[in-house]
């Protein structure tokens, strides 16, 4: 008997769904681009329990003949490729032919379509249509997806729990609502409104219904270009810092993708500007010839890979440093963080029900009431917080109107030192309101960028050592350092072998800081010593960055009024005088009019 069988179309389906279908999300993901390539301008997403117990999407899109809605259930059939050429032109979002069928396998389907001149319903059950009917012609495509997964309990059992489906899918229609802010989204989730865009067009006024309007505020608008990509969207200011990667979206030819070395392109684009951990909001949209990208790596196709990737990062990173270097980024002194933090707080507690990761279907009503009462407690502190603005549809903000980044002059006023807070806090005034500076964080930003002038100088200003420096190494870390000597004499240094596993150091550049050589001559041996892969623009900001802290004024160093002014008057000429090396702010401000309103002369 012949061991080897073409497997039945049942489990072939079941088969693919594991692929396709993971979760909630992805069923929601396939079923919304579906509706886009159809010519959608309006689409609704309707949960019931995150998606679990029902999932519905209705579109007005050019809907299907009967023939097609039936066939449309089968493996492979597409109407978006016809030839193998085809595949290496792909401008839609759905090409595979395999999301309907996977769907299907595992669920109770229903469609409902229409072209104009004729409605049909079909009725599939685990992937087996049962009835074929007429209905009603308005012109668009009603899908619905009951019980998922209830066929294949294994996957119904590694569901996340329902806050988590919920948080996955409100996350991936915001993203296609920013990717087509020409398209009406609307997301509900057991009858209550999760996202409700116009479909105006307006890119700023979608990052608004998504992040409110202190977020949209602080949003500044990019636009670039190469012979290879077209770059535009929109970048948060600094302060507006993630923990978490999550509110960066990309978007290429219009598909939301997951792609790590764009986040990393974006992320360096911030360097110095936030801490290394920390991520921006941020929406870049990407076109792109399709013959230079490949979608079809994956079945999700959440991510793709792209052709010179050398160009892109150029685009990437000059557009959005550049935006960032032409901004006044001092952050306001508000009492936001509070609201975020609650936010944070009632998250992680809503949370720690689940710490097994344990799914339990029927808890989830208990689950759904206990989420909400949390919501609605936090939404009642917002509420209670004079200085939040709430959002709604017409807050009269102009969302056709971006930030100019042209002028890049002026960018921080004179301040004017009056004292010192514990030792540590410069406080400073001006006609537009009161800064606090803090001392370390300034003078690190001012030594730091001296010493990147200093260290990219071709010929570097030497100083010869009175008594020469002499360290001993590891052998291992020795055996490093010799091999990358010839970077430390381009810095300036003048060393030579002196014993075993020793170096002898006769000459230091002069921007070495002064009566502290030898600690600074160790730190920058460390850093060549612990990198595996050497990078010399890296190590260059890296011995900066090392030195400039080592070498600035320390909190609690008592300075005086005149010391004070020096400080303020360098850092008004830094680059970026906004943040030190490592991305914390070096100064915050209360305007003249927070501070009127804080002691209530202005009601």
């Amino acid at each position: 008997m012949n061991k080897i069988q073409v497997m039945s179309e049942d489990l072939a389906n079941k088969i693919a769904a594991g692929e396709v279908v993971e979760k909630c999300m992805n069923v929601v993901k396939e079923l919304v681009e579906n509706s886009i390539d159809a010519g959608s301008s309006e689409v609704k997403i309707e949960l019931l329990d995150s998606g679990v117990r029902e999932i519905k999407i209705i579109d007005n899109g050019i809907g299907m003949t009967r023939d097609d809605a039936v066939v449309a259930f089968q493996r492979h059939a597409t109407s978006k490729l016809k030839t193998l050429d085809d595949l290496f032109h792909i401008d839609s979002l759905g090409f595979r032919g395999e999301a309907l069928p996977s769907i299907a396998a595992v669920s109770h389907t229903t469609l409902q379509t229409s072209d104009g001149e004729e409605g049909t319903i079909v009725e599939i059950d685990g992937g087996k249509i049962v009835d074929v009917s007429s209905a009603d012609i308005r012109k668009g495509t009603t899908i619905t997806v009951r019980d998922l997964f209830y066929n294949t309990p294994v996957r119904l059992k590694y569901l996340k729990n329902l806050y988590t489906e919920l948080a996955n899918i409100t996350d991936y229609v915001n993203k296609m609502a920013l990717s087509y802010p020409n398209i009406r989204f609307i997301l509900k989730n057991n009858e209550k409104t999760l996202l409700n865009t116009d479909g105006s067009g307006r890119l700023l006024k979608v990052i608004n219904d998504i992040y409110g309007l202190d977020v949209t505020k602080k949003m500044v608008e990019i636009n670039g270009g190469n012979e290879d990509y077209s770059l535009s969207g929109f970048i948060s200011y600094p302060e507006l810092m993630k923990s978490t990667k999550n509110s960066i979206t990309v978007l290429v030819n219009g598909r939301v993708i997951k792609n790590n070395d764009i986040i990393r392109m974006i992320t360096d684009s911030y360097h110095t500007y936030m801490p290394h951990d920390k991520y921006p909001i941020a929406v870049l949209l990407l076109d792109v010839d399709p013959i230079l990208i490949d979608v079809n790596i994956h079945p999700t196709k959440m991510d793709i890979k792209f052709s010179k990737m050398n160009t892109l990062r150029e685009l990437i990173c000059d557009v959005i440093s550049k935006s960032l270097s032409k901004l006044t980024l001092i952050p306001e002194a508000s009492r936001t963080t509070r609201i975020e933090n609650g936010v944070t707080s009632i998250t992680n507690s809503y949370q720690k029900l689940y710490d097994n990761n344990e799914f339990d279907v029927t808890k989830k009503d208990e689950e759904f009431k206990e989420f909400e009462k949390m919501s609605l407690n936090l939404e009642v502190k917002i509420e209670e917080d004079n200085n939040y603005e709430v959002c709604d549809t017409d807050d009269g903000y102009d969302y056709d109107t971006v930030i100019d980044t042209s002028n890049d002059e002026n960018r921080i006023k004179e301040m004017y030192p009056v004292g010192l807070v514990h030792g540590t806090y410069v406080v400073a005034e001006n006609e537009d309101g009161m800064f606090l500076i803090d001392q370390h964080a300034a003078n690190e930003r001012i030594n730091y960028e001296y010493y990147l002038k200093e260290m990219s100088n071709p010929k570097p200003n030497v100083m010869d050592l009175l008594i020469p420096i002499n360290i001993e190494l590891p052998s291992n870390e020795y055996i490093i350092l010799k091999n990358n000597s010839n970077i430390l004499t381009d810095l300036g240094f003048s060393l030579e072998e002196f014993g075993l596993n020793t170096f002898l150091i006769r000459a230091v550049p002069i921007w070495l800081p002064k009566g502290n050589e030898e600690n600074a001559i160790k730190h920058i041996f460390e850093i060549i010593t612990t990198h595996e892969s050497f990078d010399l623009s890296k190590f260059v900001d890296k011995v900066a960055a090392t030195v400039a802290c080592k070498a600035s004024i320390k909190a609690n160093d008592f300075i005086t009024l005149d010391d004070m002014r020096v400080l303020l008057s360098r850092l008004r000429k830094c680059k970026n005088p906004f943040t030190c090396p490592h991305g914390r702010p070096t100064i915050i401000t209360y305007s003249k009019y927070d501070l009127e309103k804080m002691f209530k002369r202005s009601m």
